[in-house]
């Protein structure tokens, strides 16, 4: 939350998010197999949306970061006002981790806490608030990111468009079409879970 940095910003929102995708698994064996599929579904779905979104994210910092010659998320005031592409673009990752639809991570966020809900033991109710605390903090510093590139003035006043790579661009493209795809039809991504997760059940 006090954190400066958008590069150090996302390591350490990474090390929330795979907290969050291991939460899981400390409840797979309190229920029967249903449970356990269920929840190993949710883990492998959760899994693709994030690193879907992560790499989207991840292209726009590298992008804004070569522009600004900074890494400081003060420096990313006023972004909308000369490349609002990439605001916007960010802003529907930014959604997308704190879990807030329409960007897919609502949909993943949800199966997990359903999944970890159903195993119906103290241990997964209590699994399932430390989950929701963390959720709602995180919501706290994406909101902060966001508020800086849609609120905050110019720092020094230099609104001159940023230049994206071809290569760069389409990264973005690709991760914000599928992550907005997926949030508004959900089950595309659902059942290629649950396949992986039976081919995976299969192979044991």
């Amino acid at each position: 939350l006090r954190q400066t940095n958008i590069v150090r910003l996302f390591a350490y929102s990474s090390v929330a998010q795979a907290g969050f995708i291991l939460a899981p698994l400390a409840v797979v064996g309190s229920g029967g197999d249903d449970v356990a599929q269920k929840i190993l579904s949710s883990v492998v779905l959760y899994l693709i949306v994030y690193t879907v979104m992560n790499l989207g994210a991840f292209a726009v910092i590298i992008t804004v970061s070569r522009r600004l010659r900074s890494g400081e998320i003060s420096a990313w005031g006023g972004l909308f006002t000369y490349a609002p592409g990439l605001a916007v673009a960010m802003g529907a990752f930014l959604f997308g981790l704190g879990g807030i639809p329409p960007a897919a991570g609502w949909f993943a966020k949800f199966q997990l806490f359903n999944a970890v809900v159903s195993a119906g033991t103290p241990a997964a109710y209590a699994m399932g608030v430390v989950m929701a605390v963390n959720s709602v903090v995180s919501l706290a510093y994406y909101l902060g990111v966001m508020r800086t590139m849609f609120m905050d003035d110019v720092p020094d006043g230099d609104t001159t468009p940023v230049k994206i790579p071809v290569a760069l661009a389409a990264a973005v493209g690709v991760t914000l079409a599928a992550t907005l795809v997926v949030g508004i039809l959900p089950n595309l991504v659902a059942d290629l879970a649950e396949h992986a997760t039976f081919a995976f059940s299969l192979g044991e």
